[in-house]
């Protein structure tokens, strides 16, 4: 079966690995669909995962001397919809022929816990492709929890990618009034209708200054461009005592973040938003688990719209070029799907 590996930075091929033997308890996945978080995959890409050059001690919660994972990397993946194919004789739910979404990797079928899939078939009659977006539209509801928002907040939210826009329409449902940023024009317009109060483009100008002319300062920002510019440009945009949740992945050193400005002077909150958790007040009642079946929901109920953020449906075999598109014209790159089947 067909997998997608990352053989080294900027390299990667289309191979083969031999299916797996179906065990007790488990289903067997034929994949239609497999989406890319072009955020996390390019740090594979690009070679600039922390993983690739720092070892993670889970027990310790450190970064230490050492790897994590090393090249050749097969089967990376964010979030996959497919056709449950096979299922061992204990195995009564999801049942053969059920759609499920899942994470298994970009390849074209995996052996997976029926346990993990409770929960995650698709309704009759719903796009398959729109599966796609459980693991990142669980990233965005994360966010959007972490920043506590309040009916009537005024909130920010900087980088209108996919998870962005998806954060935005959340914060939108939460009662927020938000001002959406970014540099490309077509995402401010999606934005607008996801519900967005108002957008600025960011190579017009400050963020900061433009809010700060109509009010005090936003009361929350959502920070997920992963750019460290952007995070600085968010700690200046909320007002005194204000929260910022950076919730974009940063990589290398932070150059252009000065702590000594904003963040001291107004006290700011600077909370961390990742998907490995969820905000320690909520993890008495929310789990990573029910974030994604939370988001699912409101698609189901056509409260989110995830397929007009559909900008590419390619082959496997192109996986390639679809990582160089992204990598070199990433203005041009919304969500970026793999389709299996023919």
């Amino acid at each position: 079966m067909r997998v997608i590996t990352f053989e080294e930075p900027g390299r990667v091929r289309v191979g083969l690995e031999s299916p797996a033997e179906l065990e007790a308890g488990c289903v067997r996945v034929r994949t239609l669909y497999s989406g890319v978080s072009a955020g996390t995959e390019l740090t594979a890409y690009r070679g600039t995962n922390p993983y690739l050059s720092r070892k993670w001690d889970a027990e310790q919660r450190l970064f230490l001397n050492g790897k994590t994972h090393a090249y050749p990397l097969a089967g990376w993946g964010y979030q996959e919809v497919g056709e449950v194919v096979e299922a061992a004789p204990d195995v009564a739910d999801p049942p053969v022929g059920q759609l499920v979404w899942g994470i298994w990797g970009h390849r074209s079928e995996a052996v997976v816990p029926a346990e993990r899939l409770v929960g995650h078939v698709l309704p009759p009659g719903a796009e398959p492709i729109g599966g796609v977006f459980a693991r990142v539209g669980a990233i965005a509801l994360n966010a959007v929890h972490a920043a506590d928002i309040h009916l009537g907040d005024q909130v920010a939210i900087f980088g209108q990618g996919v998870i962005g826009l998806l954060a935005t329409r959340l914060a939108v449902l939460s009662g927020a009034r938000v001002v959406a940023a970014d540099a490309i024009p077509a995402r401010l317009e999606l934005a607008r209708s996801y519900g967005a109060a108002e957008t600025f483009d960011v190579t017009g100008g400050s963020v900061a200054e433009f809010i700060r002319k109509r009010i005090e300062g936003a009361d929350t920002a959502i920070e997920l461009s992963g750019n460290h510019l952007g995070l600085h440009e968010a700690i200046r945009t909320v007002r005194r005592g204000g929260r910022v949740v950076a919730a974009g992945f940063y990589q290398g050193d932070g150059a252009g973040l000065r702590l000594g400005e904003e963040f001291h002077h107004n006290q700011v909150q600077l909370v961390s938003s990742q998907i490995g958790g969820v905000a320690s007040w909520l993890s008495h009642r929310w789990d990573v688990e029910r974030l994604q079946r939370t988001f699912m929901e409101l698609v189901h109920r056509g409260e989110i719209d995830v397929q007009s953020l559909v900008s590419h449906v390619m082959p496997v075999g192109d996986a390639p070029a679809a990582f160089d598109l992204i990598d070199r014209h990433p203005s041009e790159v919304l969500q970026l799907v793999f389709q299996f089947e023919e």
